[in-house]
């Protein structure tokens, strides 16, 4: 298997966002692999280049890209995949839920996948235990929580609710290697998740979005100063 079973670090910055930028993630990957992470989570084929001039960990890679009548956005469609591909990450995340898709079935995209890089390994990022359980029928290689919270039909959630409830439901559903991922805020929190049995765990915003952290920072005194 390409991901340990560790602790994988997210380093994404969009376009809106004060960090957006290749090199700059590329030294986020550096900051991430010098503080202990051992994978990478990274959104385009340019930051991956770069991050993988940087360090040398396996990258779950992803393209994040809007398309009209489609509420899928993370590697939705081929052109996708095959950016993905010429990035040289080890692992193709794409999302894996039963959401409106803009192009193939999600099966067949699958299939693509493993016809033009069978050494590249397969993540599904899904909401539901319904879909991880598809996403195993399917032949996925992990199964992630990444989704669960973002979907229309799971707007709200947490995956640490009630004690990583929904979690420890997908855990038992499957038996693919399953990644934590979303809301994993705290040290504590992804000891938990470790302790329930997941093999990896991804975390992004609690320690590679300073602008997100200064701001719960600054929300606590908001009213005292």
């Amino acid at each position: 298997m390409h991901l340990p079973n560790n602790l994988i670090v997210s380093c994404q910055a969009l376009e809106d966002e004060p960090l957006h930028s290749s090199f700059i993630m590329s030294k986020m990957a550096l900051a991430a692999y010098q503080g202990g992470a051992k994978g990478i989570r990274a959104n385009s084929k340019e930051d991956i280049i770069e991050i993988k001039k940087e360090v040398n960990l396996p990258v779950i890679g992803i393209v994040k890209r809007n398309y009209p009548n489609s509420d899928v956005y993370i590697t939705a469609t081929t052109k996708e995949i095959d950016e993905l591909i010429e990035s040289g990450c080890e692992v193709i995340a794409m999302d894996a839920t039963l959401s409106e898709r803009a192009e193939l079935p999600l099966a067949e995209l699958v299939s693509y996948t493993r016809e033009k890089a069978p050494a590249v390994e397969l993540m599904a990022d899904i909401s539901t235990i319904e879909e991880a359980v598809n996403a195993e029928k399917l032949g996925f290689d992990y199964i992630g929580t990444t989704l669960h919270g973002y979907t229309n039909h799971t707007k709200g959630k947490l995956l640490y609710d009630n004690d990583f409830a929904f979690l420890k439901e997908v855990i038992k559903a499957v038996n693919k290697p399953v990644i934590a991922e979303g809301n994993v805020a705290t040290p504590e929190m992804l000891k938990r998740v470790f302790e329930l049995g997941v093999y990896s765990a991804v975390v992004g915003g609690a320690i590679t979005r300073p602008k997100d952290i200064t701001a719960r920072f600054a929300a606590e005194i908001k009213e005292l100063v």
